[in-house]
């Protein structure tokens, strides 16, 4: 098994990618913790681990959850070598949108959820990797959208500001904690079927735009397991000699126009 006797803290594990990742990885061996913001998804995900997982309620934007976590994860299963960070969300309904429509208090929602979290628990996990003087593997969670925008149905300018970011935060910290083999790697899907895209899937024209513009496995939309192959790879030993490196899982988006 590719994960075995691997521990592993995944924040936002309790639903949609997060939560198909960490039943993957128990598969494959490994005993994780997973983090989310609401109780009663804490209570089912836990249920979905086989006994091989915890699940823990909190908000990834809290200086104290990753580091919570973390500790859970060295005290109940005795060790920590691995994080993924896959929370994050649109800020839309909070003010995100096309720049001349942004507003402040949107475009501080969508830093806070989508980078300040995502730098919060990198920043716990570099601290726990070097107390152990372990090394160990952070794998974030990008997007397309960071580096192929879509105007015409996806125009969240700060998200994708923040996703851009992840890629250059990912990259920059990778290249730093290398000489503690640190190893630090981004996945960037597009359109995934998690409760953050229900705007699109509710629309038939958005929907038949993405079966164009993701045109793999006959067009469509992303499930939340077309990553776990890539997850497990990164959180596994099989990635070694990989870091600063950013896997775009996206049905073909980036290589294909869409037709509106």
């Amino acid at each position: 098994m590719w994960l075995e006797n691997k521990k592993i803290v995944i924040i936002g594990g309790t639903t949609g990618m997060g939560l198909s990742a960490a039943r993957a990885f128990v598969r494959e061996g490994a005993q994780v913790v997973v983090v989310g913001r609401n109780p009663d998804s804490c209570a089912v995900a836990e249920k979905q681990l086989d006994g091989n997982g915890l699940a823990m309620s909190g908000d990834a934007s809290d200086p104290q959850t990753a580091s919570k976590a973390i500790t859970l994860c060295q005290e109940i299963f005795g060790d920590f070598n691995g994080l993924y960070h896959v929370a994050g969300g649109s800020g839309r309904r909070f003010g995100d949108g096309p720049l001349h429509e942004i507003t402040l208090d949107g475009w501080h929602y969508t830093v806070n959820l989508n980078l300040t979290s995502l730098m919060l628990s990198n920043q716990a996990a570099v601290r726990a990797f070097r107390a152990q003087a372990s090394g160990g593997v952070i794998l974030n969670m990008g997007s397309v959208l960071g580096s192929r925008p879509s105007p015409a149905y996806f125009a969240t300018h700060a998200y994708a500001a923040m996703k851009s970011a992840v890629i250059g935060f990912t990259k920059s910290v990778a290249a730093y904690y290398a000489n503690d083999n640190i190893r630090v790697n981004a996945l960037a899907p597009a359109l995934v079927e998690t409760p953050m895209a229900k705007r699109a899937t509710t629309d038939e024209t958005i929907m038949a735009f993405t079966r164009s513009k993701q045109p793999l496995d006959g067009g469509r939309i992303g499930h939340p397991n077309d990553l776990d192959g890539a997850a497990v790879y990164f959180m596994s030993d099989q990635s070694l000699f990989t870091t600063g490196q950013v896997l775009t899982i996206d049905g073909g988006w980036s290589v294909s126009e869409g037709q509106l």
